[in-house]
């Protein structure tokens, strides 16, 4: 399936979905909402793939209230699509099929914090930078950062993981445990707080990742790190994006523990300039951030200097104060709205692939070559410490050729990956617009995934849709 027929798609209401609001309006009363505005805010409204609104919309307060809608809906036969703030990018939130929006953003509070163990136990609703404020007197924080002030639930959900991930790792690694409500309606919790566990299938790890396809998450516990006692950022120009990757290469073989380093080609730079106001170089540039004791991050900056240097990199522009780093950080999670203003009016497809580091500079470089023999703007922006980069294109929606256009790009791009042994996406999972890709990265994989969504959900209610092109 092409984005051209997403945006084409009619929701397909199920015949069970009348009776399941009926129950739930009997059970929630004037809290299911049924209006045209809220349900619209409930579909995608992200990017390019258009908005496919559920029928109705209920905040839910607690665990026992997932409980009972999910009861409904399974009594039914009713989609229910779990909603956090609705900051995915590949459909997620859409329902084609109509249905439940249920919406956890009310179930936000911090439960538990046990600093002794760094771990902390969390509602799913409760936004990263929240949770950030409410830890900030402890000591610790967590670290994982998409870039968008997303929910800790669609966080786990969707695997995310963002600038931070090179040594802190993503969602996967800090997820200790997690409680989510099946679709039959049992609650389970996957795991003790215990660090490590050797005790049956790794049902956390299932749980992550999955979309919101085979359970909902209604508590997840976190592991926290010790706030540094220093951090430096900088920003180091380059004359282009191959010597950029090869300096975060050589970085990561040379065992510097970089916390972020991220990748901004020169058209990127150009949007950031314009849009955040901030003073940058006009070329390809790498933003990084050291965290360690005062001696080790400059240590660390200084080593990373002299890489850069033997790469043809200019001098690295420090910023330590705490303002200066915000700025700069902000400047880099804005991107995706300061890409509109390289082509005011056009749309935003955002996209992601991944590949192993060594490949890195060639999959980039392929991919420039392609968006600009394609005719397309297409500013490039990556976590290059994991081989994890994003393009955003910048498009004529009511142009089916540039459609087509960008279409065989995003495919091509995807291909591409795959043949490097990488992945069609690095973090902003499937959804609806990475389906048509799976089968070819993971082949007979995919036969199992659908025969775990058949066990655990043989209704089809949880998110259906998203990730299987036809289930």
């Amino acid at each position: 399936m092409t984005l051209a027929d997403l945006r084409r798609d009619d929701p397909r209401p199920r015949a069970g979905t009348p009776a399941a609001i009926e129950a739930l309006r009997a059970r929630f009363g004037a809290r299911l909402l049924t209006g045209e505005d809220v349900r619209r805010a409930h579909g995608h409204t992200t990017t390019y793939i258009s908005n496919q609104m559920p029928d109705a919309v209920i905040h839910a307060t607690s665990e026992e209230e997932v409980q009972a809608v999910v009861l409904a809906c399974a009594a039914h036969g009713a989609p229910l699509v779990a909603f956090g703030v609705g900051s995915s990018l590949e459909g997620h939130v859409n329902a084609p099929e109509g249905g439940i929006s249920l919406d956890l953003s009310r179930m936000d509070r911090l439960l538990k914090v046990d600093a002794e163990d760094f771990d902390c136990t969390v509602e799913p609703g409760i936004t990263r930078e929240a949770l950030n404020a409410q830890l900030r007197d402890t000591g610790l924080f967590f670290p994982i950062d998409p870039g968008a002030n997303a929910s800790l639930g669609g966080m786990a959900a969707t695997r995310a993981s963002g600038t931070n991930a090179v040594r802190y790792g993503t969602m996967r690694e800090n997820v200790i445990g997690l409680t989510a409500v099946l679709a039959d309606g049992r609650i389970v919790r996957t795991a003790r707080r215990a660090k490590k566990t050797a005790a049956g299938y790794d049902l956390t790890r299932l749980l992550v990742g999955s979309e919101g396809t085979l359970g909902i998450i209604t508590k997840l516990n976190l592991r926290l790190y010790g706030i540094p006692e220093a951090i430096l950022s900088g920003v180091c120009p380059f004359p282009d994006v191959e010597s950029a990757c090869r300096t975060v290469i050589q970085t990561i073989q040379a065992g510097i523990p970089v916390a972020r380093i991220e990748l901004l080609d020169a058209l990127a730079i150009s949007a950031a300039i314009s849009y955040s106001k901030i003073d940058l170089p006009h070329s390809p540039c790498l933003f990084v951030e050291l965290h360690g004791s005062q001696a080790g991050v400059a240590e660390q900056a200084e080593f990373f200097g002299l890489i850069a240097a033997e790469n043809g990199g200019g001098p690295l522009a420090v910023a330590t104060k705490a303002e200066e780093r915000a700025k700069l950080w902000k400047a880099r999670h804005d991107f995706y709205w300061a890409s509109l203003t390289l082509r005011p009016g056009a749309k935003a497809i955002a996209t992601d692939v991944c590949v192993p580091i060594s490949k890195l500079a060639v999959c980039i470089a392929d991919t420039q070559a392609d968006a600009d023999e394609a005719g397309l703007i297409a500013p490039i922006v990556g976590h290059v410490g994991d081989g994890n980069f994003h393009v955003t294109l910048l498009i004529d929606t009511d142009d089916p050729a540039e459609i087509d256009r960008a279409e065989g790009f995003i495919g091509r791009l995807s291909r591409r990956a795959l043949d490097l042994d990488g992945t069609c996406t690095g973090e902003h999972g499937i959804g609806q617009g990475k389906r048509a890709y799976l089968d070819d990265e993971l082949g007979e994989a995919v036969d199992v995934m659908r025969q775990i969504k058949a066990v655990l959900d043989p209704g089809n209610i949880l998110n259906p849709g998203k990730i299987f092109p036809n289930l």
